[in-house]
């Protein structure tokens, strides 16, 4: 059966369904245009899983100019895809969902990714930490549009617990919350929802809509 993280909570907030799809290992061995197309094509069966969860039909998906995604019919979508997982979510406002495999990093990125202020703000694990960041601010640029140039314009202005914090960006703050998994951790835009996130391992993807629920 599928994994679901975090019953839904007794509240009136709307609910987001982000959903990651596991790579079967086949898959994640391909290599160039081949491996970029499956995770593609992968990305958005985790959409549609969303989507069903929202009680949303998924209509032809477009992209803008810059390649962010267009909504249709007043829904918003993202969509985020490594090696070994990939990821989708739709919702009534502006979204934005990234995930990465934690990883050791080189000081550079760290500087690159967030000021000396930004780090101060926590003592935590410091490469859960740098991943926290980075995949917030990338589902923070990527709900509003912006391209990866905006990554140093996105400030972390507030740690709330361990897997909450808050982004300012252009003057908007944006509640983001995290969730790891299997080595990994993804980050969507919170703000007023309530999130329930749904992990769906290799073995059940050729049949996952059969599991949703």
């Amino acid at each position: 059966m599928e994994t679901i993280l975090n019953p839904k909570p007794q509240t009136q907030n709307p609910i987001i369904y982000p959903v990651i799809l596991a790579v079967p290992d086949k898959q994640q061995k391909l290599t160039g245009r081949e491996k970029v197309a499956f995770l593609s094509r992968h990305a958005r069966g985790a959409l549609e899983i969303s989507a069903q969860k929202s009680g949303v039909e998924l209509t032809h998906l477009i992209k803008g100019e810059n390649g962010e995604p267009l909504p249709f019919d007043g829904n918003y979508w993202s969509l985020t895809h490594k090696t070994g997982y990939v990821g989708g979510v739709i919702a009534s406002t502006k979204i934005g969902m990234d995930l990465e495999k934690i990883r050791p990093c080189s000081a550079a990125l760290f500087r690159k990714t967030a000021q000396d202020s930004e780090w101060r703000l926590s003592n935590a694990d410091p490469t859960r930490l740098f991943f926290r960041y980075w995949t917030s601010k990338e589902s923070v640029i990527k709900a509003s549009g912006a391209g990866i140039k905006d990554l140093s314009k996105c400030r972390i202005v507030k740690i709330i617990d361990h897997n909450h914090l808050i982004i300012n960006y252009k003057n908007q703050d944006w509640i983001i919350e995290h969730h790891d998994f299997d080595g990994h951790l993804a980050s969507v835009v919170k703000n007023n929802f309530n999130v329930e996130w749904t992990i769906l391992p290799a073995s059940l993807n050729d049949n996952a809509k059969r599991h949703v629920g």
